[in-house]
């Protein structure tokens, strides 16, 4: 299904739909630019699993969801997700710096929620890595918090997760 939703803040020129296969490179692209500034920050092999190749990022559109963030028609964002029993786990969320602080990461996020309500998810739950402070404060924005759960290491990089338990929404009368 190709949803496409217009950004909810009054900036007309955002939306988010389903991923492509055409939009592999376009994906692979902006994982690389969301992260070169970290990657001094990863260990070789956890910055290579972060930016997914063309062929990982093939796998992971057969393994679940992968959603796009555009701008004026260009793919500026990304997120995908996978099933892990009751919980949609978020996976390669990025931003490309020059669209950061309009809010995608908001709805990318919404997206996903969505997307887990309707599948009857009970959690949403990510790894993401100590030093990616801002993606911290708006995964903790959208209401996640710090979890026990692993993986606690990506290839040599410190990980944490976070989780978001889904109520189910009270339906009015």
């Amino acid at each position: 299904m190709n949803v496409q939703r217009d950004m909810p803040k009054g900036i007309s020129n955002i939306a988010v739909r389903m991923a492509l296969p055409d939009d592999v490179s376009s994906i692979v692209s902006v994982l690389h630019q969301s992260f070169a500034e970290y990657e001094p920050l990863y260990t070789a092999a956890g910055f290579a699993a972060t930016t997914a190749g063309n062929v990982q990022m093939q796998e992971r559109m057969s393994e679940g969801p992968v959603w796009v963030a555009l701008q004026d028609e260009t793919i500026v964002g990304t997120v995908s997700a996978v099933s892990k029993g009751d919980a949609l786990y978020i996976r390669g969320m990025a931003i490309i710096p020059t669209a950061r602080g309009q809010g995608i990461g908001e709805l990318l996020l919404e997206e996903i929620e969505s997307f887990a309500r309707r599948q009857s998810y009970q959690r949403l739950v990510l790894s993401t890595t100590p030093f990616l402070s801002r993606a911290i404060r708006l995964y903790e924005r959208a209401g996640f918090r710090r979890s026990s759960e692993g993986p606690h290491d990506l290839f040599g990089t410190t990980l944490f997760s976070m989780a978001k338990i889904l109520r189910p929404r009270v339906q009015q009368q």
